[in-house]
């Protein structure tokens, strides 16, 4: 039988969020059935007048193909693969007598066909199958799977997150089987299922959809496991000893050890179990799967005299009904619990003679919740399908510890001026409970019209926030310990005062309400083929956001953001195997639940500042800790940030807020080499437009400096209008309108003294790539991929996260909180020149397979920041340098050179990872299976983050500017021992 892998029909391919279709031509009014043989689904269509044929909203899996006109077949049977988001292609057409199957001239043989050029897509995604894993050297999470495509790679902050490219860790989507459960909250984490229960993943970096919104990064969809008529059952063993674990390296600054990690290590165990069949055949299945986990980590404190011992023992239990109603009617239901619960046993140490004290603490950490969902898929009529989905994604938070009445944290920004005891009787630096919520319906359709396959449908969240958080400890105070010269201007504008080297930020934070979001989006797509070789993609998404108070009014609502799509595939040669594809495209970002919290919910965020007059050594429980003494007040008390009630929010936020959306651009080549390599270059260009944060309007242009309205979540650099004073009597009376870009900010000396207005500078991203892959396809012998990406991200503003100041509060950041904040553009925290990935499997026989997957990545950009500029006497992050007469109370007579954004760079990092398969076939049904996988192979340590803050106050240079703070985890083994019976 002779297989082609090409396409060349008029009619048009797509792929939804949980399947995929096959399409293609054949004789014109031939019957064509696809049949799974595993669960029996069984589909009938017939080909229109020019021959054209669709299965859309098939499972995931593998097929059958036969098509026949008259009660004679026109083809052979023909294996097909359906993968998730792709529509494969295969034309039936007679030729001569034998029947046999002919594609436009090219044959190959291959006993499935594979879609390896889809000239029928518009968007540019990876798709990696749970078997391709099974052979490769990926740590078992969905952030390893999302890191093998190109463009995609580790956020730059303690935070964590993947950034896609460019974006920030805060601006992608997570589904598993249509079912969003991305972190809505702060946009950064989503729900997660063991790997084994997993069969698919696509990861989308650009030109998806219109039926995929509320996301200016990417996009990871994946679906699970489900049964067929056959029963099987397994087991899935996983360890990861410390034994196996490099040890990571301490790190010294000046001589001096700052940070202690040469203890950390842990021990990790995972045993899953599944079973699947049927309850009924042909109609029924099942899939269910239970996951028992052992993980014990433990680590020091950065000086080494606090050890927390961790032990999680949480199980995963995840399951997947099927039920074919009939071959035109599908219903499933899937749900999986990821509920975890943490505890950790804190105790005094000594790392000089690596001794554990007594026990003071013992902090518990919940996390995780039950989502489940349910799909009705039908077929109505040949051309035209329906799939509707209701689900619900939980997501809890709560992390609190026993002793959280008695123990306030304490924190220092050097540690070679701490004691040699802890600092304080805490380690937990939050008392935090949340709860969210998100109840998710969607409706799809497809209709095809002749050369037109029209998409629509609607897509509707609630997602609500239950959240309450307080520092532990009496008067619910946090401690920082920061060093500054005698002298130095501080952040709420005192003076350190002569003879003092160190003060204390006394920080109480305190918030707490039910919050409410509801996101409302519609979307149509024609995918017309204009010729039989050139299809053309057309969409439109319009999104809605509504951000409620916890009394459930609306806060922040944006309505009717449409988002155009415009995509086209040029099949060059007719013949499936090359093409040339383009896609111009808009899309929005939703505000994150965080901010309705923060601004919405009477945040207190109280902070004083005080000399600091030493420690005081304390004793609790027969162990020692130490506590900062305060001194004298330094200025006054800050409640800018927060003062513990909802104030007006006419006067909080812009009346006529702007949505934040970023513009895309790509255009691609792919081709087929033989009918196993292809390769393929793309161009892509982002724009970011706009961003939703805070700024303080401490001026209006009516009244001036006397014209103080507060933090207001509006868009810098543009109009915000807000309820205030219109007629400078000290009463707000109305509404204004300012030119954030022009006025807004109160310039003002040291001494206080009104100078006049400045506005700030519009929030920029752009980012440019060339991507250049080869892939060769796994044909039971070797598999290989590599891929190279050429990246710029520029501008003045990374997103609704910090990732350089650490800074996770999504759209709430201090990015805009005065003009100086974001006045350097430059490159971004996720600029990333050069970025090589390779992966690839050999099978030495058939027992044994050799697995490698290598990223070389160029640098992260540094900046120095400073705080402090030229323009009046603010004191606050900038990208200003004081150098001259610093200690000047006379703001004017101080000197600043600008510091430019990313003008230095982290060093390469480099990460082999490798592994070895056992295979071995018990007999016709039992298979088991042995890897031993070694990530980072050669234990590359290297620097990912350093301290950029080269003044924390006016005039005081910082000793630890440049000193590394994050680092790539050591090496560490991994034995999986799987059965399959």
């Amino acid at each position: 039988m002779a297989i082609g892998l090409g396409l060349a029909v008029s009619s048009v391919a797509w792929g939804a969020n949980t399947d995929g279709s096959i399409i293609g031509r054949t004789k014109a009014g031939a019957t064509v059935t696809v049949r799974d043989p595993g669960t029996g689904l069984t589909r009938t269509v017939t080909a229109d007048a020019d021959g054209n044929f669709r299965f859309p909203f098939l499972p995931v899996g593998h097929y059958r193909l036969d098509s026949s006109k008259n009660g004679k077949p026109v083809s052979t049977t023909t294996e097909v693969n359906v993968s998730l988001g792709n529509a494969t292609t295969v034309n039936l057409v007679e030729r001569g007598s034998t029947g046999t199957t002919e594609l436009e001239g090219v044959q190959v043989s291959a006993p499935v066909v594979i879609n390896a050029v889809d000239v029928s897509s518009t968007e540019i995604a990876t798709n990696v199958s749970r078997e391709e894993i099974r052979r490769l050297p990926v740590d078992q999470n969905v952030q390893s799977v999302a890191l093998l495509a190109p463009g995609v790679n580790k956020g730059n902050a303690g935070f964590g997150g993947i950034s896609f490219g460019g974006s920030s860790v805060a601006e992608n989507s997570f589904y598993v089987n249509g079912l969003n459960v991305t972190d809505f909250y702060n946009r950064n984490g989503f729900s997660e299922a063991p790997f084994a229960f997993y069969q698919e993943f696509q990861v989308k970096t650009g030109g998806y959809s219109v039926e995929f919104g509320r996301t200016t990064g990417g996009v990871v969809n994946a679906v699970t496991r489900s049964g067929t008529n056959e029963f099987k059952a397994g087991a899935e063993m996983t360890f990861e000893p410390s034994a196996w674990q490099a040890t990571t390296k301490n790190r010294y600054w000046n001589g001096d050890r700052y940070i202690t990690s040469s203890e950390d290590h842990y021990s990790r165990t995972k045993m899953n179990v599944y079973a699947s069949g049927p309850i009924v055949k042909d109609k029924l299945f099942f899939f269910a799967m239970y996951e028992a986990r052992g993980y014990t980590p433990q680590n020091t404190d950065n000086q080494g005299t606090v050890l927390t011992q961790n032990d999680t023992d949480s199980g995963f239990w995840g399951a997947k009904i099927d039920w074919h109603i009939n071959d035109k009617n599908l219903l499933e239901f899937m749900a999986f619990s990821d509920k975890d619960t943490n505890e950790g046993s804190v105790y005094a140490y000594d790392y000089p003679t690596h001794t554990k004290g007594s026990k003071s603490d013992v902090i518990t950490s919940d996390t995780g919740g039950k989502n489940w969902n349910g799909t009705f898929t039908s077929y109505l009529v040949d051309n035209f399908s329906m799939k509707l989905m209701y689900g619900r994604n939980e997501r809890e938070s709560y992390t609190h510890g026993l002793a959280d009445a008695e123990c306030n944290p304490v924190s220092i920004d050097d540690n070679q001026d701490a004691p040699d005891v802890p600092l304080g009787c805490s380690t937990s630096t939050a008392v935090e409970k949340r709860n969210d919520i998100r109840k998710q319906g969607r409706a799809d359709f497809e209709w095809t019209l002749g050369d037109h396959l029209i998409r629509f449908g609607y897509d509707h969240e609630v997602d609500t926030s239950d959240y309450d958080r307080h520092y532990p400890g009496p008067g619910e105070y946090f401690y920082g310990i920061v060093h500054a010269d005698p002298g130095a201007t501080i952040e709420n504008g005192g003076v350190v005062p002569p003879g003092y080297d160190m003060y204390v930020r006394q920080r109480r934070y305190n918030i707490g309400g039910t919050f409410e979001t509801t996101n409302n989006a519609y979307y149509v797509e024609d995918n017309w083929n204009i010729t039989p070789d050139f299809l053309l993609n057309v969409g439109l998404r319009s999104d809605s956001f509504d951000n409620k108070t916890g009394e459930g009014k609306s806060y922040i609502k944006v309505d009717n953001m449409i988002a155009p799509r415009l995509g086209f595939s040029w099949d060059l040669n007719g013949d499936g195997r090359t093409k040339i594809f383009g896609n111009l495209g808009r899309y929005y970002l939703p505000v994150a639940n965080v901010i309705n919290i923060k601004q919405a919910g009477g945040l207190l965020d109280e902070r004083t500042f005080y000399t600091f007059e030493g420690y005081d050594i304390r004793d609790r429980n027969g162990s020692q800790y130490a506590v900062p003494i305060l001194g004298q007040q330094i200025g006054a008390v800050d409640t800018s940030q927060g003062n513990g009630t909802v104030g007006d929010l006419r006067a909080e936020v812009d009346k006529h807020m702007d949505p934040v959306y970023q513009d895309e651009a790509i255009l691609g080549f792919q081709q087929m080499i033989t009918d196993k390599w292809s390769w393929g270059v793309s161009g892509t260009y982002r724009k970011l437009h706009d961003a939703i944060d805070d700024m303080e309007i401490s001026a209006t242009p009516q009244c001036g400096g006397d014209g103080y309205i507060g933090y207001v979540m509006g868009n810098p650099g543009r109009n915000v209008t807000v309820y205030g004073d219109t007629n400078c009597d000290g009463t707000p009376d109305g509404y204004l309108t300012i030119d954030t870009s022009k006025e807004g900010f109160a310039l003002k000396d040291a001494e206080g003294n009104y100078l006049g207005q400045r506005g700030w500078k519009k929030p920029r991203r752009t980012f440019g790539s060339l991507e250049f892959q080869v892939d060769r396809a796994w044909d039971e012998k070797w598999m290989f991929n590599a891929s190279y990406v050429l990246s710029w991200s520029r501008g003045n503003a990374e997103g609704p996260v910090n990732s350089d100041t650490n800074f996770d509060d999504t759209g709430r950041t201090e990015n805009f909180d005065d003009p100086w904040v974001n006045l350097s553009g430059g490159y971004l925290p996720n600029d990333h020149r050069h970025q090589f990935k390779l992966r690839g499997t050999y099978a030495i026989s058939k027992q044994w397979q050799v697995g490698a997957d290598v990223t070389a990545l160029s640098g992260s950009p540094i900046t120095a920041y400073g705080v402090g500029n030229p323009y009046d006497g603010t004191s606050y992050h900038s990208y200003f340098i004081c150098v001259e007469n610093c200690a000047d109370p006379v703001s004017e007579n101080r000197v600043y050179e600008e510091s430019s954004r990313g003008a230095k760079r982290t060093a390469w990092t480099f990460n082999v990872n490798a592994s070895i398969t056992y295979l071995l076939p018990l007999d016709e049904k039992n298979n088991l299976r042995v890897k031993f996988a070694v990530y980072n192979l050669l234990n590359q340590q290297r620097t990912t983050g350093v301290d950029q803050d080269l003044q924390t106050s006016i005039g005081s240079f910082s000793d630890t500017y440049l000193q590394p703070i994050r680092f790539q985890p050591p090496r560490f083994g991994q034995l999986t021992v799987s059965l399959d019976f």
